[in-house]
């Protein structure tokens, strides 16, 4: 009876030990495998194979540099206008799959990429605060973005005084010396400020490259000044003198900063030493005199929320990112190619990332056929619509002919701006839609809005130049290109110049001249967004100027009709002479406007004030005025700061071009 007893229950005991030593290996088998989540924010999301917790973290750093920029450059609106990826690997192993490689040194803590149509931050979470490795090329982003264009000194002086941030608790400490230029500093001679101002640098090189010279160092001090004493308003009058009045720099600097050159740079180097002298900094410390604190949101505060990736999804995004790197292509290529090749791993992200590449290569049917299967997927995915957009573009370019289905592209367009209000690229390859579909006024909407957000891109001005010329809006054209004739790019001045120089035949018989060197135009170049031009010098530029030429317009349509009469080279007696060409010389003005008198509307009496010079300017119609810095034009604006391009009629009077509200 015993035995009877005891039996059952020994195995019993058997079966609990067995099933306890068979669950004992599993808990680390789960730790280790893979688990894909991503971690968003009010502006941010991250990608990560981490817990929640480090994916909140990433994205609270990231919304409290995009804080930290707001307040150092006092803006409370920020553009964010094109898509910011974020990819956070957990550990070393995982990261070292994917980092570039530059100079035989890989980025140890986290690296940038620009990408054709987003940025990519990517982080190797196994390192203290990664987010710092990225913050000096984050702060170029958000320049882009949110900033005039300056010179090279105000962008790096402002990325690498940004770099220096730390966060302590709810305050960042932003001013410490971010690449030991301290030491620098004290044992090199100073470049005297006019040469330091001229000075271009190459920011291309990334992020690996070394910073640490005498231009990176100054430019940081000088900003440092610049941001210590409250400057930065004489800082923007200083680039307003040197490049939209084309000053000479010793005569810009005394202008705006009621000194002399040598007299500021006297300035900087006082502030310097003064930091130097204040408390010397502790090795990796910035210098007590040298913080600026600034106050943050606190960690707890900043929201987010948590969706959770299959493996398959997760992989996909990384690849999708490592497909841009020359280095780790083909690698990527098979990755997405085998997640593609399981029907239960098989997602939109791989296609659309498969996609991308087959359309860089120019393969245009595969990269259709992946768009296809990504759409049975998933047709609601943003990005899907984007290169379907992209796709037609790019086809059109290469084959020198129309776009083929606009009305789908544009449809395309519209449902990712849906998506994304502030995608400028997206904004940009709209408004020459349109333009090709004949839109001109939808065409100069769409693309003020695109300036708007990224007001940097010449190629984005380029292109409304494109659309005033095709709307006959001569003057506002007029201004635009001679301003772009004088750009440090290349491509954009001889643009710009071969442009002006075929207005006065494309006003007189509605198309430019023909140059030797052209081809076939491609009337659908200039709808190429800076951001998906291919590696290399942008295509947008060079393609904008052998956009197709406006069609003559049917004799009906000119001013003094007459069905049977054409204007043409032959025929110089029949059409009625054309009006004189407007021969006074465009000026640039920066000022205050006072009021705005509409009571002739459509025409509008502008009242501009810039010291004691008081300007009545006549804006013919302020519905086709060429307007920056604002999405309609108002007739009770009062007290705005105003930059305006116009032909002066007298002493106190003259003709609007355009109109920058800042």
């Amino acid at each position: 009876m015993t035995d009877r007893i005891l039996c059952p229950r020994s195995r019993l005991i058997l079966l609990a030990l067995g099933l306890l030593l068979s669950c004992a290996p599993l808990a680390p088998a789960r730790s280790d495998e893979p688990h894909w989540i991503r971690v968003s924010s009010s502006h941010f999301s991250v990608v990560t194979d981490a817990d929640e917790k480090h994916g909140h973290d990433v994205v609270v750093r990231f919304e409290q540099m995009r804080s930290v920029f707001g307040q150092l450059l006092a803006r409370n609106r920020i553009n964010m206008s094109e898509p910011e990826d974020i990819i956070a690997l957990r550990s070393d192993e995982e990261y070292s799959q994917v980092v570039p490689n530059r100079q035989g040194q890989a980025i140890a803590a986290g690296f940038f990429l620009p990408g054709e149509d987003r940025d990519f931050f990517v982080l190797n979470l196994s390192k203290t605060d990664s987010w710092r490795a990225v913050s000096h090329e984050f702060a170029y982003v958000f320049l882009n973005y949110n900033y005039p264009p300056t010179q090279a000194w105000f962008d790096e002086g402002f990325a690498e005084y940004f770099s220096s941030l730390r966060v302590e608790g709810t305050q960042g400490q932003v001013g410490g010396d971010p690449e030991s230029f301290t030491e620098l500093l004290n044992t090199t001679a100073w470049l005297a400020l006019p040469d330091l101002f001229a000075m271009h640098s190459d920011v291309s090189a990334g992020p690996e490259s070394s910073r640490h010279t005498l231009f990176h160092a100054q430019s940081w001090i000088v900003m440092h000044y610049l941001l210590a004493q409250n400057k930065l308003p004489e800082t923007g009058t200083y680039f307003d003198l040197v490049e939209n009045q084309k000053l000479p720099t010793d005569e810009a600097i005394q202008k705006a900063y009621g000194m002399t050159s040598a007299q500021l740079a006297q300035a900087v180097k006082d502030d310097f030493h003064s930091l130097a002298q204040a408390s010397p900094p502790a090795k990796g410390k910035p210098a007590s005199g040298a913080i600026q604190t600034i106050a943050l949101t606190p960690d707890e505060q900043i929201g987010s929320s948590t969706q959770q990736l299959s493996d398959a999804e997760g992989k996909a995004l990384v690849a999708e990112m490592s497909v841009r790197l020359p280095e780790h292509r083909e690698q990527a290529v098979q990755e997405l190619e085998a997640i593609t090749g399981q029907p239960k791993g098989d997602n939109v992200v791989a296609r659309r990332a498969l996609a991308w590449a087959y359309t860089e290569k120019k393969q245009f049917d595969r990269a259709v056929e992946e768009l296809n299967k990504g759409a049975e997927l998933n047709p609601k995915d943003p990005w899907l619509h984007y290169y379907l957009a992209l796709l037609r573009l790019r086809a059109a370019q290469s084959g020198g002919g129309s776009i083929q289905g606009l009305p789908n592209m544009m449809q395309d367009l519209r449902l990712v701006l849906d998506w994304d209000p502030e995608f400028a690229a997206a904004r940009n390859m709209l408004a020459m839609a349109q333009l090709e579909g004949g839109g001109v006024h939808a065409a100069v909407d769409s693309m003020r809005v695109a300036i708007q957000l990224s007001p940097r891109d010449q190629n984005y001005q380029l292109n409304m130049a494109q659309i005033y010329l095709a709307g006959k809006s001569w003057d506002a054209a007029t201004a635009l290109l001679a301003r772009l004739k004088n750009s440090s790019d290349a491509q954009i001045a001889k643009s710009a110049t071969e442009q002006l120089e075929g207005l006065p035949m494309l006003k007189k018989y509605g198309v430019p001249p023909q140059r030797e060197s052209s081809t076939r135009s491609q009337p659908a170049a200039s709808a190429a967004p800076a951001s998906s031009a291919t590696p290399g010098p942008s295509s947008t530029s060079s393609s904008a100027s052998a956009r197709k030429p406006p069609e003559p317009q049917p004799q009906a349509e000119k001013q003094t009709p007459s069905p049977d009469e054409e204007a043409g080279a032959d025929h110089p007696e029949q059409p009625p002479a054309p009006p004189q060409p407007d021969k006074r010389a465009i000026q640039f003005l920066k000022g205050k406007l006072i009021a705005v008198d509409c009571s002739q509307a459509p025409s509008a009496i502008l009242t501009v004030a810039a010291g004691a010079k008081l300007l009545k300017l006549r804006a013919e119609n302020y519905k086709a005025l060429m307007l920056i810095g604002a999405d309609d034009f108002s007739c009770d604006w009062k007290s705005r700061p105003v930059a305006v391009n116009y032909r002066a009629g007298g002493k106190a009077d003259g003709d609007l071009v355009s109109l920058e509200v800042q």
